[in-house]
This record gives C-alpha cells, structure tokens and sequence, in this order.
C-alpha cells in the first residue's frame, strides 16, 4: 500500500505535466532564474517573492534538464512527492492506518496535485514544515539525533523558501504545550518528552549546518550580503502586504470555502478536530490542534491567494484518518464507507481540475435572491483555484515563436512589442 498511494501520487503530479501554460507567477520566477545567469547569483529582495532557495534549485534544475516548462515545474514536482513519501512516514508517530489515510488524501487532493504542479514556493513550505513538524514530534517522542535533523533542517528549509514560516513555527510552539496540558485532562499515548538521546556538540553541527545554509544563499553565495540584513526586514513589508491585501484580500471564512469545494477529507479532519480529546495518541491530538491554529491564524490575514492552502490543511488529513481510531467498532464499516466517498469525490474533482479545467477561471457568486439549488449549482462549478491564470491563447503567440527559435536559435533574441490602447 505504501508504494501504492506514491506511485498514485507520483503519476497524477506528472502526468501532463505541461498541459496548462505558465502561471504569470512562474513567468516571473523563470524570468528571476534568467537574472542569475546573468548576475550569478540571486539578489534577494524582502518586498519581492519570497526566500532563495526555490530559485537556486530551478537554476539547477534548468541547467541539467534546458530552459522549458518541464524543467521549471519538475523540481516542485518531486517537493509534493516528497510530502506524501512524508505523511506516509508519520506511521512512526501516529497509527499506520492513519498515517495511510492522510498520505492518500494528499495524494489524491484537487489542490495539492494543482498547486503540486506549479512552479511556485508553496509546495517547499509544504515540504519543509512537515519536515519539522515530523522532527519536534520525533523529539518529543523518542529524542533521537535523526529527529534533531528533521527539525532543524525543516526550519531551515522553511526560512530559505517564505517569510510565512514564522506563522507556522509560531503555531508549532503554541500547539505543543496545549496538547500536553489537554494529556493533564484526558491521558494520551506518548504524552510525556522521552530523554533526548543527543548531546550539544550534535546540537550545535545542526545549528551551524541550518546558520550556513541561510547564510550561503540570502546572502547570493556570498555576493550580495545585504540579503542577509534583508531577511530581517521582510517582516515590515509582508506584514504590510498581509493586512491591506494589495488585491488579494479575501473575506476570512475564504479557506473555508475553498474546503468545502474541493478538500472533503480536510472538511472531516476539520470536524474531527473537534473531538481531539478523544484521540489517545500525543501526536494525533497534536496535529489536531496545529490544524485549527494554522487556519485560524491564515484567516485572520486579509492577503489570501489560494495556493496557501496547501500549507494550511495537512494536519486536517491526518485528522480525518484518525477516524480508524475513535468511531466505535460497530460503526466503522458505515465510517470507511463515507471516507471513502469523501476520497472518491476529491480524486473526481483533482482529475476534473488538473486536466480538464485547469485554465477554466470559474467564479460562484452567491446571491440569496436566487434559489438555493442554483447557487449550490454555481459553487460547484466554480473553479477557484485557477487563479490569475494564463489563458491557452497565449499559445497563439508563443507556439509559432518557439518553432521560429527551434529552426534558428537566432531567433530568440526576437524584440517583442505590446500595443494597447491608452488609458
């Protein structure tokens, strides 16, 4: 079953990979990587499109595999593999059914295949937090050195890819003393830290690792060290763009709906959450109470782009699957049923979006002046996650300056000009 949901997961990231074209989103994160090239490095900015790391890789990737689409979108193809091998490997932390449950509702989720196959930062800041997630919860557990490096390099890796890190690690620090003290109410399996079975010397390798790698790529590999100054600013200017919106802003029950119209497991993990102190395992009561937090903080923010919700529902998946472990005996055949129902209709809505609708920018406005039927009608076919979206036409353009560029590589210096009307 293991190799089952990662190959599933695998073929529905990969397959076709190139059949939207680039979001405006990875134009600009191609058209940065063309600026290293040139510079030799990236030149961070705070104000602009998040940490480095997510650019040297597709510098990286671009050079070993050439300039084209596949290229920029594969690398963050492997990070949302990478995060369902992850959830798979939580089965050391939580029950394996559960953990099971969780990684086929990731690999089958409308969202994170969507976002999974976009050349952007959020499927890293995915990665990285279950990285560290998995390593506090491994600490807590059992204090092996192993668990020290999952924690260390995840918030590492979190740092180097968006100035959102702080939103989860800040969550992180708040779920951890709530879950215990909720063990002080209801006991929980696991509820107490085990001895910590590595010294400061290890410590202090893990920290410098983590300090040099921030160093080495905010400050452009050594070329440009006022990104390192600017890596403390950035808190202003997001901090900024997070309350005014700057066009992005969205009403707070926003990832609710983007929830109930795609992530049915994330609903149930949602619900369930509800009743975590029912579940006897630390870490599942954990997971539980990190979900609510996160999404009630990513609420609270007025900028909401919908790619976000990636970072934000994981911990639901695992929630949903701790159904296993908390619905009575003789009710589990009617739960499994509808779980399954819930995964059915999120594989059916992931094939519909990722390869039928992907460019289809639908959007539901819901009117109370007309019939309850129409407006449900109208939500479920709305497609919100295809936001700000190139549209095919581009390819009128683009197709036959490619074949131009293909037959004579002189012709990619070609000058382009843009006539619009004034305003």
């Amino acid at each position: 079953m293991f190799w089952g949901i990662l190959g599933l997961a695998a073929a529905l990231r990969i397959l076709f990979l190139g059949i939207k074209p680039p979001h405006f989103d990875e134009g600009i994160n191609g058209w940065f990587v063309d600026q290293m090239v040139k510079d030799g490095f990236y030149r961070y900015d705070p104000t602009n499109y998040h940490g480095p790391l997510h650019f040297y890789i597709l510098f990286l990737s671009q050079i070993l595999f050439g300039r084209n689409l596949y290229a920029l979108r594969l690398p963050v193809v492997l990070a949302s593999i990478g995060s369902v091998w992850l959830a798979l490997k939580y089965d050391r932390l939580i029950p394996r059914p559960v953990a099971r449950l969780a990684a086929l509702a990731m690999a089958l989720s409308p969202g994170f295949i969507f976002y999974g196959r976009y050349s952007i930062h959020e499927a890293w800041l995915l990665l990285f937090s279950m990285m560290f997630i998995f390593g506090l919860l491994g600490l807590w557990r059992e204090g092996t050195l192993n668990y020290l490096w999952f924690t260390g390099m995840g918030l590492t890796g979190m740092i180097l890819t968006k100035e959102t890190y702080i939103i989860h690690l800040g969550c992180a620090l708040i779920a951890l003393p709530l879950a215990y003290v909720s063990t002080l109410i209801i006991p929980a399996e696991g509820s107490k830290p085990a001895p910590q079975k590595w010294n400061a010397i290890d410590l202090a390798v893990v920290c410098l690792t983590g300090i040099g790698a921030i160093v080495f790529f905010y400050s452009g590999t050594f070329f440009h060290w006022n990104g390192l100054k600017d890596l403390f600013k950035t808190f202003h200017a997001w901090f900024e763009t997070g309350s005014s919106g700057h066009g992005h802003e969205k009403a707070w029950y926003y990832w609710l709906n983007l929830i109930a119209r795609y992530e049915w497991p994330a609903c149930a993990g949602l619900i369930l959450c509800a009743f975590s102190l029912l579940f006897r395992n630390f870490s599942l009561r954990f997971l539980a109470i990190l979900g609510v937090g996160t999404f009630a903080a990513y609420s609270i923010i007025a900028y909401k782009t919908p790619w976000c919700i990636i970072s934000i529902i994981w911990p639901l998946f695992f929630t949903f699957g701790a159904f296993v472990v908390i619905v009575p005996r003789a009710r589990l055949v009617l739960s499994t049923i509808i779980a399954s129902i819930l995964l059915l209709a999120s594989f059916g809505y992931a094939i519909s979006l990722n390869y039928f609708r992907c460019t289809t920018f639908a959007e539901a406005n819901w009117n109370s002046n007309r019939p309850l039927t129409i407006n449900l009608g109208e939500f479920f076919a709305s497609e919100p996650y295809v936001y700000v979206q190139t549209y095919n036409d581009i390819y009128k353009l683009t197709t036959p300056l490619l074949e131009l560029a293909h037959a004579d590589p002189r012709f990619y210096h070609l000058v382009g000009h843009i006539l619009r009307p004034s305003p």
